[in-house]
């Protein structure tokens, strides 16, 4: 249960991360609303690439999570999900947006985040992946408990 929740994380944020960047580049640029129609096509192609760029990154490093020993995993899966706001914020910050007010408690856990978008779920890059976290940290619970069984 824990490879196929791990290899289910793993195509989901593949598939959903790429298109999560464009779309969160282009709710911050609608909302802050002053970037002309040429600098808005730039950024919205920077998203594409960085989309690409994100997924990339974060699958490299939900598999090497993944493949080492279930003892060894100091991480869980929407850890590493939740850097994917380093490259929107990338492409944000080279189209001149400033940062957005966010509360006290964001500004401490992800002071680097100047936009808000660090992914509160697995569920923000698609609905169905939503379960994924819950269903992947059951399966290493059970496996850490067999394994002290024996």
């Amino acid at each position: 249960m824990l490879a196929e929740a791990g290899d289910a994380i793993v195509a989901g944020v593949e598939r959903e991360l790429p298109s999560w960047v464009r779309r969160e580049v282009a709710r911050i640029l609608d909302a802050w609303g002053r970037i002309g129609a040429s600098e808005r096509g730039d950024a919205e192609r920077a998203a594409a690439v960085a989309g690409e760029a994100a997924a990339r990154r974060v699958v490299a490093a939900l598999r090497a999570l993944f493949a080492a020993d279930v003892s060894e995993q100091r991480a869980t899966p929407l850890e590493i999900v939740r850097t994917a706001y380093r490259e929107p914020t990338a492409v944000l910050a080279a189209a001149g947006v400033p940062p957005v007010e966010r509360d006290a408690f964001d500004e401490r856990a992800w002071p680097d985040d100047r936009y808000g978008l660090v992914p509160r779920t697995l569920g923000d890059l698609d609905e169905d992946l939503a379960p994924l976290q819950l269903v992947w940290g059951m399966a290493k619970s059970k496996a850490l408990r067999a394994r002290d069984a024996v």
